[in-house]
């Protein structure tokens, strides 16, 4: 299929133009569930969840605490919220320095009935942040970044098998490192982090996630893509785009992506799937709305001048990824992703 022409996209129903929340905040997570949409957040030490007929009505809703971290664990970061079998979950890492673990709440209500933080028992028990749980051709999996082991090298993107929503089963696979000098520009360490799964219209599996510092205007959005018939805990069944899908500097863009306009640093995004269920990503053809944050451009990149955004996607035809000096075969083609803001 041929790339998609930008002029023929067309917007969700309900959805405003895209654009800076009035919400100075970082990591959104949201999904809708019928004609709600519906956020949670970290407040230092809690976590808030909203609820809103649009995306751009959240920044301005009620925040409803739903829990606080009474036990003292730490630094609470990145909460992403799902559904799964009717249920909410929320998945969030806490911690200080290199203690931070991922845990979960649950309850059968979207902003009220949590209960106590389960520290989920990931393999090898490393560092490990943004962690997120979806389900692709009948299996649960957990995806998150973290460390291989207990020093700050760097951040690599894990999955695990689930045998529930909060039982982790088997070991821990590597599908991605940042080891491509556009991933590279910003370390210390350098990052593959903030993974969110969507399926393309072909039914092939992708993983979005946010490469180069945080602290930097280099932050942007990359892809893999799962090849067809692919195995996902083998890390040479992904392919990996040529540069960032969604980012504010040139140099760093794959060939045919154009860098932002008005923001700098756009990542840790999340794709407002109904029900967060990969199992409803969009076909091809019409832009569908996603959140990220990013820090307006004329402003200092900082992690206080960080704001939620609304921003669309489209899936974009018949572009290739390609590697070199690994195994199996070096190119790719197939779907992948076009970003505004």
């Amino acid at each position: 299929m041929t790339a998609l022409l930008a002029a023929a996209l067309l917007t969700v129903p309900g959805e405003a133009e895209a654009g800076q929340t009035t919400l100075r905040a970082a990591d959104p997570s949201v999904l809708r569930v019928g004609s709600t949409y519906v956020s949670a957040q970290s407040t230092g030490g809690a976590i808030v969840v909203r609820q809103a007929p649009s995306t751009e009505e959240l920044a301005g809703a009620p925040a409803r605490t739903v829990w606080s971290d009474a036990g003292n664990l730490g630094e609470v970061w990145a909460p992403e919220i799902v559904r799964d079998g009717g249920r909410y979950y929320i998945y969030f890492s806490a911690g200080r320095g290199p203690a931070h673990r991922m845990y979960v709440i649950h309850s059968a209500g979207p902003d009220s009935g949590y209960g106590a933080a389960s520290k989920l028992a990931l393999p090898d028990d490393k560092w490990a942040v943004d962690g997120t749980l979806f389900t692709f051709e009948g299996r649960r999996w957990f995806l998150w970044s973290g460390w291989a082991g207990d020093t700050n090298v760097e951040q690599n993107l894990y999955l695990v098998a689930m045998s529930d929503p909060t039982t982790p089963t088997g070991p821990r696979y590597v599908i991605s490192q940042p080891r491509e000098p556009w991933e590279r520009v910003v370390g210390d360490p350098f990052i593959n982090e903030a993974p969110e799964a969507v399926r393309d219209p072909n039914g092939q599996l992708h993983v979005v996630y946010s490469a180069n510092g945080s602290w930097s205007e280099q932050y942007c959005l990359a892809d893999l893509r799962l090849r067809a018939g692919g195995d996902p805990t083998y890390v040479w069944d992904w392919y990996k785009s040529n540069g960032c899908l969604f980012g504010s500097n040139r140099d760093t863009m794959m060939a045919g992506w154009d860098p932002t306009l008005h923001v700098n640093g756009p990542g840790h995004h999340t794709f407002v799937l109904l029900d967060g269920d990969i199992g409803t990503s969009p076909p091809a053809g019409p832009r569908f709305p996603l959140m990220f944050h990013a820090v307006p451009k004329g402003t200092p990149y900082e992690w206080g001048n960080r704001y939620w955004y609304t921003g669309t996607f489209t899936w974009w035809g018949d572009t290739t990824y390609r590697r070199a000096n690994v195994p199996g075969p070096t190119s790719d083609t197939g779907w992948s992703l076009k970003f505004f803001e």
